[in-house]
């Protein structure tokens, strides 16, 4: 009988923790704006925030439900970027063409974006950021809330 050789280990990549983007040099105007974004993004459940491309990010479970745009690669505006429901970019932006966008880069997956500097309604911005979250949310794959034992989960007493 011969020996089987063990196949040669595969390399793990792994994604940096740490944005690659130079640090920015941020505005008062922008830091209050992230500190109003924080707030409300850190409110979800579970959420936690990650800097990304040199902006912050809040996600659930890894996957993002909310970018900071603070004038990215040159852009116009600051913004907040969101993923929206099937079919919901469109409307948004047709009811709020001067507060919400289409972004780069996402906006082909039907990611809204809200101009944060053309003092939007705050109400409407936590409403955007509570529904994206929740669509990330409705994506993930359930936990159990009980371990199993057996394939049977046992009540406890109290």
């Amino acid at each position: 009988m011969t020996a089987r050789r063990a196949a040669p280990k595969k390399a793990i990549k792994t994604k940096p923790q740490v944005s690659t983007h130079p640090a920015k040099i941020r505005t008062k105007a922008s830091n209050a704006l992230i500190a109003k974004l924080r707030r409300t993004c850190m409110a979800q459940p579970e959420a936690t925030e990650q800097l990304a491309w040199g902006e912050p990010t809040w996600r659930l479970g890894g996957k993002l439900f909310a970018q900071f745009d603070d004038h990215h690669h040159g852009g116009a505006h600051v913004s907040i970027w969101l993923p929206a429901a099937d079919g919901a970019q469109a409307a948004l932006i047709e009811a709020e063409p001067e507060h919400i966008w289409r972004p780069p880069y996402v906006g082909h997956l039907g990611w809204i974006a809200i101009k944060l500097d053309t003092d939007p309604p705050w109400a409407m911005v936590e409403a955007l950021v509570a529904q994206a979250y929740e669509l990330v949310r409705s994506k993930q794959k359930p936990t159990p809330s009980l371990p199993r034992s057996g394939g049977r989960a046992k009540a406890r007493r109290q």
